[in-house]
């Protein structure tokens, strides 16, 4: 029997570049309990699946630390109570040492605490708590800790540690190249420059050196290989040139050091990874801003009034919870007692605070207003529509775009085709070089391994992505995928839904008309509707009000026709004429001339029967969305295709479509005949985008090339869609659109800058213009450059927040 399996996201870190991603992706392959894995850049995370989670987590971080990387642990200390004797301790270890997620546990009997180490994210402290419980003790903790604050801390630790590297090696530098550039013969200037830049080199760029031995294990090569190989070469060879320089006297030539060559490298890529840092931090600030919505802290409501205020981790379905005006609603919930208007503009971007009543619905992150209430929790943690917000927008920047994967070959032999030209052009100077043949061969070899650092490459789609998404997110257009996000600049045709997409999809009743002695009937269509999903089945009810509602015997729905129900043993339809006339049901022409004109009028008409004539005809009208017609017109100014596909009926479809400026639609169309309208599309050549909100559309979601659900639609077509407009306002499509082509622009920028950078670089480091004009690069400029076009990378991704969409 197959073992189930269970996900968790390992937090990591020194993964600065694509290919340091694709180093830890191949070593995580290797370990056997990890049956799926995707190593997500942007998130800085690795998600792994496995049947066996504990061991699957132990040897994960032992592979990453391996190849010199290294995943998040939180240490901390937490005491422990009720234990009684010294088995107590062991029992409390045991069972924490066998929990996915904990490193290490140790219990002290003596002074009653618990030592643990564990990666935040895969478990909780409160989850600590609870298993420590289930076996009769209990620790005590922070209510308030939350995984998301530790790896937040831990990251800013970090940060702090490397803003300490950066500027110890910056200021140990600069004496070093002042005096290298300006004081060389200075009495013990050689000496004074190796004390300076020992330390840079052995102690602020350790990290360098470590790694690469790490990849030079599993016969891999990073960036960190380059950086180690150029400055410890140029380091070794200046340390030889101080000591031993009657080595070079004795053949006539003047010892040469580079020691600033060395510590400066060092310390511009240290600066360079410190604003990568900085940048990354910026450019996942659309997540932060998600998860800033939620309050830490509620006020929930006991039996008997008693009101506490508790953590929000500690929240479960069914508590009642006061929210007073002017606060944050921490979940999902319904309004029990007491209403208010609540600004919903994080969900829908409506400026307008929509009014909050009994049986009304609530959303985590939504700020209340001037009023008061309680409301039942129904969903927390990460069931909230808000932390669904975030967990898409979180996959979308940790996905990768179909740019990447040339990006990812190139940096795989990248590096070792650079070790290759750095040995041939020291070779070609041996030979061909003259006098100083073997020193400057040395010095180009030096060059070229420092000039050729991947990094800009690797970051070029990555940042662009993140920044895209965050810059979606932002005004309300949730991206689920990179691919989409590239996609969208290449959509040819745009495929309309008509109700909740076009229109709002809240129909109302305007008309209804019954057949003679047939009125008293109402309760028993009442009670049909009540039992039906259909939108318009709501307005029928909301219509006919507080009438007595029957119990129905038998409920059938048919797609894309009506249903057909069983009451008090006869056989009752509602539906369209379709339904009526498959069902050989007669209507009389009294009904068929009033049908016939609120159908002219674009209402849609529904017919209700029993087993052998129609009783009564609906007319019911969904106004058309204000953004509607302005989105339809700016899509067609781009060149797009625009048409609209409807179940409903064609003198409907054809006064709406007439309203918002669509020549193309299709009436009466099933759920199936939508995504074969979108194959039909595709196989034209079209690039295909489809619009929908309801589950009816998932099909047809599925089969476009860009699928877009409403927001305010169904869960189940905002699963399949890769990208979601919140407000379901139409005239986002384009500015999705818009959006892509900056994002696909901004990425093909960076590529051309990373490329012609190396393309232009390396023949120069390796010498070339030597024998035109005796042009040499010093090895600390080409340490500049190779950080800057880093630098410059992720700066030109972060213009496009300033980009107007």
């Amino acid at each position: 029997m197959a073992t189930d399996l269970q996900t968790a996201y390992l937090p990591l870190e020194g993964m600065d570049s694509e290919h340091c991603a694709l180093i830890i992706d191949k070593g995580l392959s290797a370990v056997p309990e990890i049956s799926n894995h995707q190593v997500e850049l942007n998130n800085n995370r690795a998600r792994i699946e496995s049947g066996d989670l504990h061991d699957a987590i132990s040897h994960a971080v032992d592979k990453v630390r391996e190849l010199g990387y290294d995943v998040t642990i939180v240490k901390k200390n937490y005491p422990v109570l009720n234990m009684t004797c010294a088995s107590c301790a062991n029992s409390v270890q045991s069972m924490l040492e066998h929990t996915p997620g904990i490193i290490s546990a140790v219990v002290n009997y003596a002074n009653a605490s618990l030592q643990v180490s564990f990666v935040p994210g895969v478990i909780e402290p409160q989850q600590m708590k609870q298993i420590v419980q289930s076996i009769g003790y209990d620790i005590a903790i922070d209510e308030s800790e939350d995984a998301k604050e530790l790896l937040e801390e831990q990251h800013k630790d970090n940060y702090k540690k490397l803003q300490r590297k950066t500027i110890g090696a910056v200021l140990l530098s600069l004496p070093v190249v002042v005096i290298g550039m300006f004081f060389m013969d200075m009495p013990y200037a050689n000496y004074i420059m190796w004390a300076l830049t020992t330390p840079v080199v052995l102690f602020f760029g350790k990290q360098f050196f470590v790694n690469a031995y790490r990849q030079a294990k599993h016969r891999s090569a990073n960036m960190d290989t380059l950086v180690a190989l150029s400055t410890g070469v140029a380091y070794l060879f200046s340390v030889f040139n101080t000591f031993f320089p009657h080595f070079w006297h004795a053949r006539g030539l003047h010892p040469h050091v580079y020691f600033e060559a060395a510590s400066v490298v060092i310390a511009f890529i240290l600066l360079g990874k410190l604003l990568e840092e900085k940048a990354k931090g910026n450019t996942s600030s659309a997540i932060k801003k998600l998860i800033g919505l939620q309050p830490k802290t509620v006020m929930v409501v006991h039996e008997g009034g008693h009101q506490m205020e508790m953590p929000i981790s500690a929240i479960h379905p069914g508590a009642t919870i006061l929210v007073r005006p002017g606060e944050k609603i921490a979940v999902d919930g319904t309004v029990a007692t007491g209403s208010s208007y609540v600004d919903e503009s994080m969900i829908t971007g409506e400026p307008v605070a929509v009014e909050k009543k009994q049986g009304d619905k609530v959303f985590a992150g939504t700020i209340n207003q001037k009023g008061s209430f309680q409301f039942k929790a129904e969903k927390v943690g990460g069931e909230t529509f808000l932390a669904q917000i975030i967990k898409m927008v979180q996959e979308a920047q940790g996905s990768k775009a179909p740019v990447q994967k040339l990006v990812d070959k190139i940096a795989a032999v990248f590096v070792p085709i650079v070790i290759g030209i750095a040995l041939l052009s020291f070779i070609v100077w041996l030979i061909a070089g003259g006098d100083n043949a073997f020193t400057q061969g040395l010095l180009a070899l030096v060059t070229v391994l420092v000039i050729a650092c991947p990094c800009a490459l690797g970051l070029a789609t990555p940042t662009a992505i993140m920044v895209g998404v965050g810059k979606g997110a932002e005004a309300g257009i949730l991206i689920k995928d990179a691919e989409s996000l590239q996609l969208a600049k290449k959509i040819t045709a745009v495929v309309l839904d008509k109700t909740g997409t076009i229109t709002e999809g809240k129909p109302q009743v305007t008309n209804i008309v019954w057949e003679n002695e047939a009125q008293q009937l109402n309760d028993i269509l009442a009670g049909i509707e009540k039992q039906s999903e259909h939108p318009l089945a709501e307005a029928v009810v909301k219509h006919l009000g507080s009438v007595q509602v029957v119990a129905v015997d038998h409920f059938e729905s048919i797609t894309g026709a009506g249903i057909k129900a069983m009451v008090q043993q006869q056989e009752y339809y509602v539906g369209n004429l379709r339904l009526l006339q498959q069902s050989k049901i007669t209507v009389s022409d009294k009904l068929q001339q009033d049908a016939t004109q609120w159908l002219a009028e674009a209402k849609t008409v529904i017919y209700f029967a029993d087993s052998k004539r129609a009783l009564a005809v609906v007319a019911i009208m969904d106004v058309i969305k204000e953004t509607s017609k302005n989105a339809v017109a700016r899509l067609k100014e781009q060149g797009i295709a625009v048409y609209m596909l409807t179940g409903d009926n064609k003198t409907t479809a054809s006064v709406i479509a007439q309203q918002v400026g669509i020549t193309d639609y299709k009436a009466e169309v099933l759920p199936a005949e939508k995504a074969a309208f979108v194959k039909l599309l595709q196989q034209q050549g079209k690039v295909v985008a489809m619009v929908g909100d309801g589950i009816n559309d998932s099909n047809a979601l599925a089969q476009a090339d860009v699928s877009i659900a409403m927001g305010k639609g169904s869960d189940i077509a905002m699963d399949v869609a890769k990208m979601t407009i919140v407000s379901s306002d139409l005239g986002k499509i384009p500015q999705a659109i818009r959006l892509s082509k900056l994002t696909v622009a901004a990425i093909k920028q960076n590529l051309f800058w990373a490329f012609i950078y190396n393309v232009i670089g390396i023949p120069l480091a390796a010498g070339v213009l030597y024998p035109v004009n005796g042009f040499l690069l010093n090895p600390m400029i080409a340490g500049a450059a190779m950080a800057l076009s880093s630098v410059s990378v992720v700066s030109n991704s972060l213009r496009l927040k300033w980009k107007k969409i």
